[in-house]
C-alpha cells in the first residue's frame, strides 16, 4: 500500500488482544506507529501524558507473534515496541534504512529480559552501521540476517548470544579481511568462534589462545564420550540443497508479468527444482498430500497463498503471468476437460452445494471452500505458457497439461499471493523442504518399486562423493527471475537471503 510517513497514525483502533501476525511490508512508513511503540512515543522515563504509565499499561498486541516491516523507510525502532509486542517471535525489517541494530529496539528500562522469544530478526539491505554489543540481550535469537548493509566490525559479543545458529553477514565490507572471507564460506558456527577467540589483530593475545585451546579440548572430550559422533550424525542427516545461479545456467527459465495483475493477484515467485523421486511406492500420493497440508497449514486455507507444481519436461517457456476476462480464460484443469473459468468456477459451485446438501453439512469443503478468493474480480490471474495455454489458475486449479506424474523428475515451482511477496517467499521456503525430505525419505526406505537400479539412473554412476549416501544427495534449486514487459527485474529466487527460515533443517549451497 502507500502507508506513510507516519502511517497509522495513532493507533489500530485499541489494542488488538488475539493478533498473532501483522505485514506492514512494502509501505513508506519512516517511524513505527505510535501503537508499536513509535511515532509519538516520547523519551524513556518523561512524564508526558502519552508515556505516563507506559510500562505498568497492558501490551497493546500481546500475542503478536510475526511483524513484517520488510520495504519501507523506517531509520530507527523506539524502545515502545518492546512493551506493545512482548512475545514477539519474529521481526523481518529487510529494505529499510535503519543506521544501528539492536539500537533503541532494546530498552533501557523495562522488561529485565525484553523480547523473551524474538528467535528470528531480519534487517538485511538497510544500513547497518553498527551491530551493537546488545544483541546478546535477545536470549532466544536463532536467525540473524544483516547482510548487504554497511558494517565494518562484528562485535566480539555475537558469540555470547545462547542460540544462534544461522547468522548472514555477507555484502558487508569488513575491515577483517579474513572474517570477510570466512562469513562468505564458512558456517555460523566458525564465525562466532573466530569471533569468541577475538578475531585477528585485536589484541587479545594469550587470552583468545588459551581460549581457542580450550574450545579444542572441549570438543575433544565431546569426541571421547560419544557427543561429538552425534554432532557428526546430526550434521550428515541435514537435508542437501544446491542453488543454481542464472549466470551458471545456459537456459534459465523467465516468467514475465503483465502490469494488469498488480490489481489482482500482483504477487508471484517461482523457481525450478531438479532430481526428485516419485516413482516408488507411494511417493507420488506423499507428495500430492503434503501439498495439500501446506495449502491448509501455512497457505492458511489459500487465503494467504496458492502453490502449482508441474512437470518441467511439459512447461512450455516463456512463461506470462497474466489476467485474462473469465469468459475468456480457458484452461484444461486436473481431471477435467477444457473449460472457460466462468463455466468451471459455475460447475463447483454446484458441486460444492450438492455435496453440501448430500452430507447435510453447513460449509462447503475441499475445493469448494476457495471459489469465493476470485468473487468480484472482472478479471481472472493465470499463467501462460509460450504456447498459449493457461498451465495454472491460481488460486483454483492447475492444468492437466504440466500435470506432475510418476515419472516426473524435474518440477517447476510456482506461489502466489494477493498479500505479500514475503509470503510467497517463506511458503516457496518450507515447500522446498518437505520435498526434499519426501526425496530423501523416498531413497533410503526404497519402497515398493523403487529398485537399486532406478536409484543408480537418478543418482548417476560417479555421483556420489566420499561418505556421502543416496539418501543425502543434493536436490538442485535453479534460480528464476520474474520480470515486468519492459524486462525490469521484480523478483529473483532464490536470493542469497531467500531459505532462511528452513535453514535450521536445510544445507543450502551456494
Amino acid at each position: 500500500n502507500a502507508l506513510g510517513p507516519a502511517g497509522l497514525g495513532a493507533g489500530l483502533g485499541g489494542t488488538l488482544p488475539a493478533l498473532r501476525v501483522l505485514d506492514l511490508s512494502g509501505n513508506g512508513l519512516e517511524v513505527l506507529p505510535a501503537a508499536l511503540g513509535g511515532a509519538g512515543d516520547a523519551a524513556e522515563g518523561d512524564a508526558t501524558p502519552g508515556n505516563a504509565g507506559m510500562e505498568d499499561a497492558v501490551p497493546a498486541f500481546p500475542q503478536l507473534r510475526s511483524l513484517n516491516l520488510s520495504g519501507n523507510r523506517l531509520r530507527e525502532l523506539g524502545p515502545g515496541l518492546a512493551r506493545a509486542a512482548p512475545q514477539l517471535q519474529e521481526l523481518l525489517l529487510s529494505g529499510n534504512r535503519l543506521r544501528a541494530l539492536p539500537g533503541a529496539l532494546l530498552p533501557r528500562s523495562g522488561p529485565a529480559a525484553p523480547f523473551p522469544l524474538l528467535s528470528r530478526l531480519d534487517a538485511a539491505d538497510n544500513e547497518v552501521a553498527e551491530l551493537g554489543a546488545d544483541i546478546a540481550a535477545l536470549p532466544a535469537l536463532k536467525s540473524l540476517d544483516v547482510a548487504n548493509n554497511q558494517l565494518r566490525e562484528l562485535p566480539s559479543a555475537l558469540a555470547d548470544c545462547p542460540r544462534l545458529k544461522e547468522a548472514n553477514f555477507r555484502g558487508n565490507q569488513l575491515r577483517d579481511k579474513r572474517l570477510e572471507k570466512m562469513v562468505n564460506g564458512c558456517q555460523t558456527k566458525a564465525i562466532l568462534e573466530y569471533l569468541r577467540a577475538g578475531g585477528r589483530g585485536k589484541g587479545k593475545g594469550e587470552s583468545a589462545r588459551e581460549e581457542v585451546r580450550k574450545k579444542k579440548r572441549e570438543k575433544q572430550q565431546k569426541k571421547d564420550s560419544g557427543d561429538g559422533e552425534q554432532d557428526e550424525v546430526e550434521e550428515a542427516s541435514r537435508l542437501l540443497v544446491k542453488v543454481l545461479h542464472v549466470s551458471e545456467n545456459p537456459a534459465p527459465l523467465v516468467v514475465k508479468v503483465s502490469p494488469g495483475i498488480k490489481d489482482v493477484r500482483p504477487f508471484i515467485v517461482c523457481c525450478v527444482l531438479k532430481g526428485v523421486n516419485l516413482k516408488p511406492g507411494n511417493a507420488l500420493k506423499r507428495f500430492l498430500s503434503m501439498q495439500t497440508k501446506l495449502h491448509e497449514d501455512i497457505c492458511e486455507r489459500r487465503t494467504a497463498a496458492t502453490i502449482a507444481t508441474h512437470d518441467l519436461q511439459l512447461v512450455r517457456a516463456p512463461l506470462t503471468y497474466d489476467v485474462q476476462p473469465p469468459d475468456e480464460l480457458k484452461i484444461m484443469p486436473l481431471g477435467r476437460k477444457e473449460v472457460k473459468a466462468k463455466d468451471l468456477l459455475r460447475q463447483l459451485h454446484l458441486e460444492a452445494e450438492e455435496q453440501r446438501k448430500q452430507k447435510k453439512r453447513q460449509n462447503v469443503s475441499g475445493l469448494h471452500k476457495y471459489l469465493q478468493l476470485l468473487d468480484g474480480k472482472d478479471n481472472y490471474p493465470c499463467l501462460v505458457d509460450a504456447e498459449g495455454a493457461v498451465i495454472s489458475f491460481p488460486p483454483i486449479t492447475n492444468s492437466e497439461k504440466t500435470k506432475v506424474r510418476k515419472d516426473t523428475h524435474d518440477l517447476f515451482l510456482e506461489v502466489t499471493s494477493d498479500t505479500s511477496l514475503q509470503i510467497c517467499k517463506d511458503v516457496m521456503d518450507t515447500l522446498i523442504l518437505k520435498i526434499a525430505e519426501l526425496n530423501r525419505f523416498t531413497l533410503e526406505n526404497k519402497e515398493g518399486s523403487g529398485s537399486d537400479t532406478e536409484l543408480d539412473a537418478l543418482c548417476g554412476p560417479g555421483s556420489l562423493g566420499p561418505g556421502q549416501q543416496p539418501g543425502n544427495l543434493p536436490l538442485v534449486v535453479e534460480q528464476v527471475r520474474v520480470v515486468d514487459t519492459d524486462g525490469n527485474l521484480k523478483v529473483l529466487y532464490p536470493s542469497k537471503t531467500d531459505l532462511a527460515t528452513v535453514s535450521s533443517l536445510l544445507t543450502v549451497i551456494r
